[in-house]
């Protein structure tokens, strides 16, 4: 099957870096396990940097193309909406010449130019949102910086899509209530590379008895202050954070000063460590050398950290939000904290901290979990059944030719 992957702000061949950057890690791996799976995989995102190609050929096996769209410079998600129609122009010419079997559209930005070039071809859209324009409004209400037409535009993609792939079941139940009907809609989560993150390996060095490790995006709702807020009762304990500022906070680092105001007014400043970008392949060395990884939120569309650290063997603590309600068993896994307050946090990571059977035998549940259900070819799986959902005169299901037996989509 010819599959185009259209990712317009975010692209596959950049570092996510410090658990941030899950569209850059979703698209990557899904159009690699893809390939491995015998389909013709392009990935069309904006060109921000004039000197480099215009198609580049992964060693994964699928192509980048590059498109002209708006200055060849990086630009904040929210400032490529002007960009769209010329994005959209580049696309549709292009697959006049070499059209696929299949768009599928990565965030509402991707969907909106995707959808309009397609639509000449008579192209089938499959569409993953990433993240929902409401629950952002909900979340953030007016310190929402999106665009306001970003609801009203989701609400028209997701009912013109050929098909809509949900992250998560919270999310499909979103999706319901904007009027998506539900044998639309398909679950296909993100997934985990279980070839870099696993329990074997080494591990960064730490300083203190125990670790607690965090990851993300500096920005306010990952909530890194309940867990900075959460160390004065969590004695012997350093909390690492991997992350780098983003958005309008890249040039002051907002939320960075913010951080460690927190743990000087806590007594906890020496045992708070803040270590800036993390490049991806550095990350699984802090997850195996954490006692706890903890994940506090106040939304969360999907959340690849809970399920690295599970990949690499780790008990999380969460809160019980977006996809972390799929990927997480409360009691088995980790742990879910609600109200998401310091106490109750400190009150959730001290027993994993104290016992370390315990520790283990939540370790080894995740470990179990995460490789049994969210290997990214599980994922592609689960991806290329909504494919066939979405357009199947263009698809057919066979045997691969290792006999296995599961299903694939292939050209006609």
């Amino acid at each position: 099957m010819k599959i185009a992957m259209v990712s317009e702000h975010v692209s596959p061949l950049a570092d996510p870096g410090g658990g941030a950057g899950g569209q850059q890690v979703h698209v990557a791996a899904l159009s690699a396990a893809l390939v491995r799976r015998g389909h013709r995989v392009t990935v069309y995102t904006r060109r921000d940097d004039p000197h480099i190609r215009t198609e580049v050929a992964t060693r994964d096996g699928y192509r980048v193309v590059h498109v002209p769209a708006g200055p060849p410079r990086p630009l904040g998600r929210d400032q490529t909406l002007p960009h769209l129609g010329e994005f959209g122009t580049f696309l549709r010419k292009h697959w006049a010449i070499d059209t696929p079997d299949l768009v599928h559209a990565h965030f509402w930005m991707s969907a909106l130019a995707a959808e309009l070039a397609a639509r000449a071809h008579d192209i089938p859209v499959v569409v993953t949102f990433h993240a929902l324009g409401t629950v952002k409004r909900r979340h953030h209400g007016l310190a929402d910086t999106s665009p306001r037409s970003r609801i009203r535009f989701e609400r028209l993609i997701a009912t013109r899509a050929a098909h809509v792939l949900a992250t998560s079941a919270d999310e499909a139940v979103e999706l319901v209530r904007m009027g998506v009907p539900r044998f639309r809609i398909s679950v296909a989560p993100c997934g985990v590379d279980l070839t870099a993150f696993r329990p074997e390996g080494g591990m960064a060095d730490r300083k203190a008895r125990h670790r607690i490790f965090a990851a993300g995006r500096l920005v306010r709702r990952k909530g890194f202050d309940l867990a900075v807020r959460a160390l004065p009762d969590l004695p012997d304990t350093e909390l690492v954070i991997a992350g780098g500022a983003v958005g309008d906070d890249v040039d002051d680092d907002a939320e960075s000063k913010r951080l460690r105001r927190i743990a000087v007014e806590h007594g906890v400043h020496e045992r708070v460590r803040l270590l800036g970008q993390v490049s991806h392949s550095a990350m699984p060395r802090l997850y195996r050398s954490a006692d706890v990884v903890l994940c506090t939120p106040w939304y969360e569309p999907f959340g690849f950290v809970p399920l690295e650290a599970m990949a690499c063997r780790k008990p999380v603590v969460t809160t019980a939000v977006g996809g972390m309600l799929d990927t997480v068993v409360d009691g088995v896994t980790g742990k879910f904290v609600a109200p998401p307050e310091p106490e109750v946090v400190a009150r959730a990571v001290r027993p994993l901290l104290e016992d370390a059977t315990l520790r283990e035998t939540w370790g080894a549940a995740g470990y179990q979990r995460a490789s049994s259900r969210y290997s990214w070819d599980r994922v592609a799986a689960a991806t290329l059944s909504a494919y066939r959902r979405a357009a199947p005169a263009r698809a057919s299901v066979v045997t691969d030719a290792g006999g296995s037996g599961r299903a694939i989509a292939t050209a006609r």
